[in-house]
């Protein structure tokens, strides 16, 4: 039996990780904020076959020790500050954070392989269209920043010492577990409150800004998938179709019988 450690494993990438690798027979371990015992939502059909243990990732022995203990096969790093707004307030913990805990687990990691969750946003305004592993990076914003620095860790990690380390630089996916603060969890609520008379109007920004959404289901089993490789490399994992925030608030409204323009 595999054994396989989830940092971030009570959000929505993580929980959906934890049912795929509990189906394929592992036994799951994860790192969560706060009480273990905390009834976390996203792992509520499954967090009694899970082992939650709460390990401040930025401390190196608290790493060594947890890590050496539970004696991973699999190591999916998904734990960090995902709003990309907000890693404007305070952009030295964003980094700090995504920095040394990669650096921890790389450290920690031994025979295990590693997967780190980076993001599209390295690519910042990019210098073409579409991005692919070879595109530099350009990040915009602090959280863009901390994956792109990140990322460059696990790289050299691979190439340098020989680590069995990727990257899978994620664009956009989404599903009913994303979070309330993302726009497509905002118009979904939203569309859903209106239909239910309890608001009247849904307030966004820009309607043409045109994003790349999958599926967050399909891209957990990316994820794995790229353990699975017989050599270690990074991959952009996307749908290849951008689509605008406009195009979400017809579908959107649309399934409720609703004309998103009023």
């Amino acid at each position: 039996m595999k054994r396989a450690l989830i940092t971030g494993i009570s959000g929505q990438d993580g929980s959906y990780l934890a049912e795929l690798l509990l189906a394929n027979g592992y036994q799951v371990f994860g790192v969560v904020r706060g009480d273990v015992k905390a009834q976390h939502a996203n792992l509520a059909h499954v967090q009694e076959h899970v082992k939650l243990a709460s390990v401040d990732l930025r401390n190196a022995r608290d790493v060594a020790r947890y890590v050496t203990d539970i004696a991973p096969d699999e190591i999916y790093h998904l734990a960090a500050k995902t709003f990309v707004p907000s890693s404007f307030d305070k952009p030295e913990d964003v980094i700090t954070f995504s920095v040394k805990s990669v650096r921890n687990l790389l450290d920690a990691q031994g025979d295990a392989r590693l997967f780190h969750a980076s993001s599209s946003e390295v690519f910042g305004n990019a210098s073409e269209s579409p991005q692919s592993e070879a595109t530099p990076y350009h990040p915009r914003s602090p959280y863009g920043e901390a994956k792109a620095l990140a990322t460059k860790l696990v790289r050299e990690a691979r190439e340098l010492h020989g680590a069995y380390a990727v990257s899978g630089i994620l664009f956009n996916h989404e599903s009913p577990r994303r979070g309330a603060n993302f726009v497509t969890r905002k118009i979904t609520r939203g569309a859903a409150a209106i239909k239910r008379g309890e608001q009247g109007v849904l307030e966004l920004g820009d309607l043409a800004a045109r994003r790349d959404w999958g599926y967050a289901r399909e891209y957990v089993d990316a994820m794995r998938r790229m353990l699975q490789a017989d050599e270690p490399d990074d991959f952009v994992i996307a749908t290849g179709e951008t689509h605008s925030v406009r195009e979400f608030c017809e579908l959107a409204f649309g399934e409720l019988g609703l004309d998103y323009e009023k």
